[in-house]
Formats: C-alpha cells, structure tokens, sequence
C-alpha cells in the first residue's frame, strides 16, 4: 500500500506480528515458517483436489458449462477469493491502496507463472481452442483498460465502480450466449484464420470439448437445447465429469478421504497432512459421496472460504520469512507475495491440466484475472455507494505507465506463445512462458529498485 508521502507501507504491516522475535527467527527460528509454507502448499491442493474441483464439476453438470465457461465463471471466482478478501480488507480495515498494488502486481504472475507451471508440470499434452482464449484476453485487455483509466485522477467515483461490474456483467452475458458468438465468428472468419481451423480440427479428433459433435464439423459447437446457449447436452457432461477426476460411474460412492494410498511417498503425505484432511472432512461436505451430492454449492462456498482463509496464512508467512531474509519489500511485492496470493489459481489450473482440460486451465488463468478487476470494483462500489457517500476514494497511481505496458504485453505475449505454439499447453509452452516471466519480474525489479524509471520505491520508515 502507498500512503501520501510516496512511501510504501510494509507489507507486514498488513498482518499480525509472528510468533518470533526478530532475533529469534534469524536463530533458526525460520525454519518453522518454511514448513509453515509448505504445509499451507499442501493444504491448497487438498481443498482443490478433493473439495473445490469436484463441487465445480457438479456445478458444471447442473448447468450445462462448457469447460471453458466454467473455467473463467465458477472456477476463476472460487480460486480468486483470496484477492477478493484482500480488495475488502484494503478498503475497509487496512484503508491502504484498496489492494490495487496486490491485485495488479500479481496479474503478470497469473498469466505467464501458471501458464509456465501447467506447461511445466502437466504429464500430458492439453489441446486449446481459439475462441475461449481470444474471449479471455480480450475481456481482460478491456477491464485492465477501464481499471488504469479510473485510476489514473487518483480518484474513484461510484459510477466509476459500478462500471467496473457494468463490464463484468457484460462479460457473463457474452459467456451466457458464448455457443452463438462462436459458431458465427468461426463460420465468419476460419476461411482466413487457416491455422485456428487446423488447431481446432486436431482437437475435435484428439480431444473433443463438451458440446462438440463431429457431425456438425469441428469449427461449430453443438447449438443448445435453450436460447441462452450454456446449457449442453447432459450426455457430454458425463463426460467432463469422468474426464476431470475418473468418475467412471456417478453411482458408484467415492472412497473415504481417510483411505490409505498404496505408493509409500503417497503414504507418507497422507500422514502429513492427516490434520488436515481430518479438518477439512469434519467443515466440508464431501460433495463426491452419494449422500453429500445436492450439498455441492455448500461444498464450493466453503472450500473458497478455506482456500482465502490459507492463502492468508501464507502470505503472511512469506512476509515475514522475507523480512528476516532481508529480500527488499519491492522485490518481495513482486514476486514471492504475487506468487503466494495466487497459489489456488496455480493449483486449480495445474490439477485440471494434468488430466487434459487445457481450455479450463487457460480460462481459469485469464478469467480470474478479470475476476480480480471485478474485486476491485465490489467494494469501490460499497463504499462510495453506500457508505462513504460525500467524495471518492483516494488512491495511488504511481507507476501507471509501466503497469499498463506489463499486463497488456503480457495478455499479447501469453496469446502469441500459444498462437506460435500450434495451440496447446505443453513443455515447450511452459519453458517459453516462464522465460518471459522471469523477463518481465526482472524488469519490473529493476524499475521498482529505481534502476529504471528513476523513481525508486522506499519503505516508509527507512
């Protein structure tokens, strides 16, 4: 957060004090908030993997979204809680920079980071279609727009806000109809689009989407069976519903969470994280099992409520084992605390892109960060609505231009690498986005040091 005088406050500043002094923790004292760290790793991925993903599943059947859909509705909402949370504590109890500094430095993060680490840790080849993705990144490339406009007086005034939700609106609207704009833009444009028709083709025979019938040729989407065109036909969900977890027969119950796995690197985990899996089954109903099923949007609520309630954890770990680390709070702001608000969106992206459901992971990845401007717009729009109704709110835009240049680079750059890529996610995409990642921290480094730009960032209180 920045504060008028031009200094950033400390991100500890944010957080509870530890529970070791300084002294303490520079004694070897640290070590136990690197197993903190890990182990708050290991929490995200069992909420993700056995609560949150499959309660998105259902949610998915019940409605009848497509996977990209759900990727960036659904899934981008529940993994982004965390960024939600800290856009209302931002404006409402820490009244620092109303988490725009933590929700736009971490955006270059999501694109690129959890697009290196799908490519990078996903076993298999995930095959893309152009549509989604172009949809994406250009509903993002509009929010970005409309964020870096408002804030650029410095001020923000209500309607300024409720724009800000006017345009996620819009974009949930184009996702209700997303079958029809489709069909008409591929019937439209694949004559000239010669290597999206080849991608698309390869993945209607390699790895059909839901909806997609071969019958009605590989560029088109089944029409839907109601006007609003999100709903498919209830066979193809079957379908992404084995696809996602291998539930081969929604009758058959799913074994307990207290199931012992037979792999002995398994078994160890498994008894590592018993607490948590102890906790986790005694607040969230188990939305796999028969008799949980119909609980599934229980299921998704709390599991999002858990998943902020451990990134906070976590980031609040991370801020201080970089302090007594001695990593400068700039530095630390860009890439460990970036990297550790967006550690569900990692998780969710790579689960669903190890079992091949690469259009879910790249929406997730883009439609969380539309997600994110929309964070910023639910208590914008509270507070200058509702309760602070005499002026606008405050807010800091310095470093504007260089913003803006990263995240729109990063949305044409992300879109290029798959474009150049044949479209797919793969280890070649992976090893390439983490490339320009890594570019992009470094300049952005370099530029919050002072090295750039000079106009370098100082801690208030140094």
């Amino acid at each position: 957060s920045e504060n008028r005088t031009g200094c950033i406050l400390s991100a500890s500043s944010e957080f509870p004090e530890g529970f070791f002094t300084p002294q303490e923790r520079k004694d070897g004292g640290i070590v136990i908030y690197f197993l903190i760290i890990l182990y708050m790793f290991l929490a995200v991925s069992i909420v993700c993997d056995d609560y949150f993903l499959p309660s998105l599943e259902i949610i998915s059947e019940c409605l009848g979204l497509s996977q990209d859909v759900a990727g960036a509705t659904f899934m981008a909402a529940g993994s982004s809680a965390p960024e939600l949370v800290t856009a209302f504590l931002g404006v409402f109890v820490t009244k620092g920079d109303i988490g725009v500094s933590t929700i736009l430095g971490s955006a270059v993060y999501n694109l690129l980071g959890i697009s290196a680490a799908c490519g990078l840790f996903s076993s298999m080849v995930s095959r893309l279609s152009c549509w989604p993705l172009f949809r994406d990144c250009l509903a993002y490339t509009i929010s970005v727009a409309a964020v870096l406009a408002m804030i650029s007086d410095n001020r923000i005034y209500w309607y300024e806000s409720a724009s800000l939700l006017l345009i996620y609106g819009c974009y949930i609207l184009v996702l209700c109809f997303d079958i029809k704009i489709n069909q008409y833009l591929m019937k439209k444009f694949s004559p000239c689009c010669t290597c999206f028709t080849k991608a698309m083709e390869e993945n209607a025979e390699q790895q059909p989407l839901v909806g997609w019938r071969e019958e009605s040729g590989p560029l088109i989407r089944q029409q839907s069976r109601t006007d609003s065109g999100i709903f498919q036909d209830e066979l193809d969900y079957s379908q992404l519903s084995k696809s996602m977890h291998g539930l081969d027969e929604i009758s058959e119950d799913h074994p307990s969470v207290f199931t012992v796995p037979e792999a002995d690197m398994k078994r160890i985990l498994w008894v590592l994280s018993l607490p948590i899996i102890t906790l986790l089954y005694l607040t969230i109903p188990d939305c796999r099992r028969q008799f949980w099923r119909n609980w599934f949007m229980v299921t998704f609520l709390i599991s999002a409520a858990w998943i902020s309630a451990i990134t906070y954890v976590l980031v609040w770990m991370i801020t201080i084992a970089g302090e007594t680390l001695g990593i400068p709070e700039s530095v630390m702001g860009l890439t460990l605390l970036a990297a550790g608000t967006s550690v569900p969106d990692t998780v969710a992206s790579v689960l669903v892109a190890q079992k091949g459901n690469g259009d879910m992971a790249m929406s997730n990845i883009v439609g969380s960060n539309v997600f994110d401007m929309l964070c910023l717009g639910i208590p914008w729009f509270i507070k200058t609505a509702f309760i602070n109704t005499s002026g606008p709110i405050e807010v800091n835009s310095g470093g504007l231009t260089y913003t803006a240049i990263s995240l729109i680079c990063s949305v044409v750059f992300i879109f290029l690498a798959v474009h150049l890529n044949g479209w797919k996610i793969d280890k070649k995409l992976g090893a390439i986005c983490l490339v320009l990642y890594l570019v992009f921290t470094i300049l952005s480094i370099l530029y919050e040091l002072g090295i750039i730009g000079n106009n370098p960032t100082r801690v208030c209180g140094n």
